[in-house]
């Protein structure tokens, strides 16, 4: 989440809709009546009922990409988000040779917009097991006129995959242990639990995403999963798999990546 001053200062440009790359403008503007009742109602939802900003202005932001948000998804944020497309280089050298790719657990979407926009050459499937956010994926595949390459599909991980096959496979799929979901702050409480719940371990999910990647990868294809703290666990429960810990800012031991090939050998 970020910092309480973080949010403070986007509730204010967003309840005077202000634009966040140019407010030097705006530094001598003063609030009317309107807008200052409409801040007070957001901080008063953020601060008294934990609310995160991103509910309150229904917006999310990776990169310079914006996405709707709402309670029926996560709040959009993805170690993943960074390694597209140039931290996957040395598997992928070549951007446009991708020519399907799928991301399981989409929630709203996100990571399937900036897997199309990183590999323009790619049709993209993107699953998740709840119509609930299937909704708010379409409504942001829609904002950027990517339903025709980005195709969503109701399904319990690869469960309704028939005859699918693809060059990379990512996800962010649930990965918070038991024990963390009952420390979960207030603010996360808000967020559907299905899309956080990972099991005893955090590894529910993570297990069938990389039993059964062999059957969906290409040859040569590549799969790409984040964990969140969960190294040691995905360590323990893949001891002679050849996983490679990818590196993200601030964070080099959230998110591993496999190729197919070492994913059977492995086993």
């Amino acid at each position: 989440m970020p910092s309480a001053w973080d949010e403070a200062a986007y509730l204010v440009m967003h309840a005077l809709s202000l634009p966040l790359d140019r407010l030097e403008a705006f530094l001598d503007a003063k609030l009317t009546q309107a807008e200052r009742q409409r801040l007070g109602e957001l901080l008063s939802r953020r601060i008294e009922q934990h609310v995160p900003a991103a509910y309150l202005t229904r917006e999310a932001w990776l990169g310079d990409f914006r996405f709707h948000v709402d309670e029926r998804v996560i709040i959009p944020r993805s170690f993943i988000a960074e390694l597209l497309p140039d931290g996957l280089a040395p598997w992928i050298p070549d951007p446009a040779a991708i020519r399907a790719a799928l991301d399981l657990c989409t929630g709203s979407g996100c990571l399937a917009i900036l897997l199309a926009h990183a590999y323009p050459n790619a049709d993209v499937d993107a699953i998740d097991l709840s119509s609930d956010a299937l909704a708010v994926a379409q409504r942001n595949v829609a904002d950027y006129g990517l339903d025709g390459r980005i195709n969503l599909i109701r399904s319990d991980l690869y469960a309704n995959l028939v005859e699918k096959s693809y060059d990379l496979v990512i996800s962010n799929p649930p990965y918070v242990t038991d024990r963390a979901m009952e420390a979960l702050p207030a603010e996360y409480r808000h967020e559907p639990a299905m899309a956080l719940a990972g099991g005893e371990d955090g590894l529910d999910a993570v297990r069938t995403i990389v039993r059964d990647a062999p059957r969906f990868l290409n040859p040569g294809g590549l799969l790409v999963v984040e964990v969140g703290h969960g190294r040691a666990a995905v360590e323990s429960a893949f001891p002679r798999m050849p996983l490679v810990w990818l590196s993200t800012e601030g964070h080099d031991e959230g998110v591993f990546a496999v190729p197919r090939e070492e994913i059977v050998a492995g086993r």
